[in-house]
């Protein structure tokens, strides 16, 4: 029997956040910070950590000088840099999910594009080590005048992609992070890590990226606003 499916409309590119989205470094992340922070005699609980998810690092750094961390911006920076750096270089703690999704898109000829408010240094190296050919574009937080939730790092990155932003497709964790992606006209996909991914209007949402589709890419490029969470909420809270 003939297949008669048309075939998938895939968008011009996805847009990947890195960490929390590709990678689950924010653990990292927040180890790191405690330790700077508690080295300068100051606290630094969850909550705290949980507040600068997808934040700009140089906001990052004015906040942990404003918990007692007698340091410079500079060389906050270069602590944070140096100590993820080592984290990374043990181990780079892909999502469940994200080298499959990675490399059906480079097999289907879609360029992807990595958006991280961490630096170049740290940013480069995981993009490496995705399957060959999946991010040919590294749009890094050191490349860009406003970082997130500003749309700049994602204009950028479409633009370096040679594409138009409103035909590609995001994916992103953080608030901020989803603010930026759809502020530049990407169609916006959640998939919540640390923090909730809250409804909006536009926004689509998924549990894991084990759960996003190539089909399932092109329905949210074709317009389609999916939500896997909101679907399983529902049937949880059905009565029996």
């Amino acid at each position: 029997m003939p297949d008669d499916a048309e075939p998938l409309v895939l968008p011009a590119a996805v847009l990947w956040d890195m960490d929390g989205t590709l990678i689950d470094s924010e653990p990292y992340w927040m180890a790191t910070e405690t330790e700077l922070v508690e080295a300068h005699g100051g606290t630094w609980t969850r909550e705290d950590a949980v507040q600068l998810i997808g934040s700009e690092l140089t906001h990052s750094a004015r906040v942990f000088q404003q918990h007692g961390v007698a340091l410079s911006i500079s060389e906050i920076l270069d602590f944070l840099m140096e100590r993820m750096a080592r984290e990374l270089g043990r181990e780079v703690p892909w999502q469940p999910g994200a080298r499959d999704l990675l490399r059906a898109l480079a097999e289907a000829g879609v360029p992807c594009a990595l958006v991280t408010m961490s630096y170049r240094s740290l940013a480069e190296p995981v993009a490496e080590l995705a399957p060959l050919g999946a991010l040919r574009v590294v749009v890094a937080g050191d490349d860009v005048t406003r970082g997130k939730p500003d749309p700049e790092p994602y204009l950028t990155a479409a633009a370096r992609l040679g594409v138009d932003p409103r035909d590609c497709v995001a994916i992103e964790d953080s608030p901020g992070g989803l603010r930026s992606a759809m502020a530049a006209g990407a169609k916006t996909i959640g998939v919540p890590n640390v923090v909730a991914v809250d409804p909006a209007p536009g926004l689509s949402r998924f549990p894991d990226l084990l759960s996003i589709t190539l089909a399932d890419l092109a329905a949210v490029h074709a317009g389609e606003v999916i939500d896997r969470i909101g679907a399983s909420v529902a049937i949880s809270s059905s009565p029996s």
